[in-house]
């Protein structure tokens, strides 16, 4: 492995950035090969500098098996949590990797609404904002009327939505508010072999 990609959750995420990153042409092999996905579960997990995590990954970066580091982390929303909202992650996000000892080799994408002032959200809302108008008042109606209440349920039940509405076109890699996660995740490859 050459790179690490810190994601919150399990597979939905992974599956996801491993399609963005087949759309960037890097194949199959190269994921297996040269991407490490480690997957934080709850968006705590990684503030928590003795997450067992940190530990291997660590140990992965001091044997140079590791060169470079990706933390991808949902903004959510602004409220009463320590790292609720953009800004405290990002501040949050950056104290931890230096307390780490690995702010050298980490970079930091946060997951929001792009089409929003506010900076809030996750990975979700970012798929959601590359969708038209249409198709995104089409799931929110769907979701309104549905009743669901736990934001994990709503954030898989949307994500599956999204991939039965749209099967031959799942995302829309495209659209440019990807553009800074593709950079991101191509910055990763840049430099290491």
């Amino acid at each position: 492995m050459k790179v690490s990609i810190l994601h919150e959750g399990k597979s939905i995420d992974k599956d996801f950035f491993k399609l963005l990153y087949l759309h960037l042409k890097v194949t199959e092999e190269e994921l297996n090969t040269r991407v490490n996905f480690i997957g934080m579960g709850n968006k705590s997990n990684f503030f928590k500098v003795d997450n067992k995590n940190y530990t291997l990954l660590k140990e992965e970066i001091k044997s140079l098996r590791v060169e470079k580091v990706l933390f991808i982390v949902d903004a959510d929303y602004k409220g009463d949590k320590k790292y609720d909202g953009y800004d405290k992650t990002l501040s949050q996000i950056t104290t931890i990797q230096q307390d780490l000892g690995i702010a050298e080799v980490s970079d930091t994408f946060i997951a929001y609404d792009m089409n929003s002032e506010t900076k809030e959200g996750y990975l979700e809302s970012l798929i959601l904002s590359t969708l038209t108008l249409e198709q995104k008042e089409c799931i929110e109606t769907f979701l309104d009327c549905s009743d669901f209440k736990s934001k994990e349920n709503h954030k898989a039940i949307l994500n599956q939505i999204y991939k039965t509405a749209s099967p031959k076109a799942p995302f829309n890699f495209s659209h440019t508010n990807f553009n800074e996660l593709k950079e991101k995740l191509q910055k990763l490859f840049e430099g290491t072999e």
